[in-house]
């Protein structure tokens, strides 16, 4: 295996990214390696209108500068851990511009945290992980999020328990 020498989180900024964002900062402090945390806004999911009625810009812009804070946070525990950190915000699909991100960055290694939506969530909204394992260019670590930051099982409709009557 080459060195690595550029990490990319792809990270949202959630809670349920946590375990991931911990995950990278401890890579890139470990190997010596520039931790590029991205963070993508989705536009994708906005309706044409948004973008024609009053405030539907300002509110990406609202997004962006939001999200633009909550990275520079991860920027901040990279750096207090010894690793060089910068980062992006990017407009569009997350999982293309996460892709994209890496191969315009030259990432030696995407840090990708999942949600453990289960494979009914991922059939109904996709997932971005499984798109980014699929397309990247270079090796993908998939950080599942922490126990306490996972849906449960019952909120999961492929893994609720079944109906038992008792007679």
């Amino acid at each position: 295996m080459s060195r690595v020498e550029t990490i990319l989180l792809a990270t949202d900024g959630t809670p349920a990214s946590q375990a991931a964002d911990e995950q990278a900062i401890l890579l890139a402090a470990e190997l010596g390696a520039r931790l590029l945390v991205v963070s993508v806004i989705n536009t994708t999911a906005r309706l044409p209108v948004e973008a024609m009625v009053p405030g539907g810009l300002a509110g990406i812009a609202d997004e962006r500068e939001a999200l633009a804070t909550t990275v520079q946070g991860i920027v901040q525990r990279a750096r207090a851990a010894g690793a060089q950190a910068t980062f992006l915000v990017w407009e569009g699909d997350p999982a293309e511009a996460i892709v994209a991100a890496a191969e315009a960055e030259h990432a030696d290694l995407i840090v990708v945290g999942s949600h453990g939506r289960g494979p009914v969530g991922r059939f109904l909204i996709g997932s971005v992980s499984d798109h980014v394992v699929r397309h990247a260019g270079c090796p993908v670590l998939v950080v599942r999020a922490t126990p306490e930051l996972q849906p449960r099982p019952a909120d999961r409709p492929s893994e609720r328990p079944a109906h038992v009557s008792h007679p």
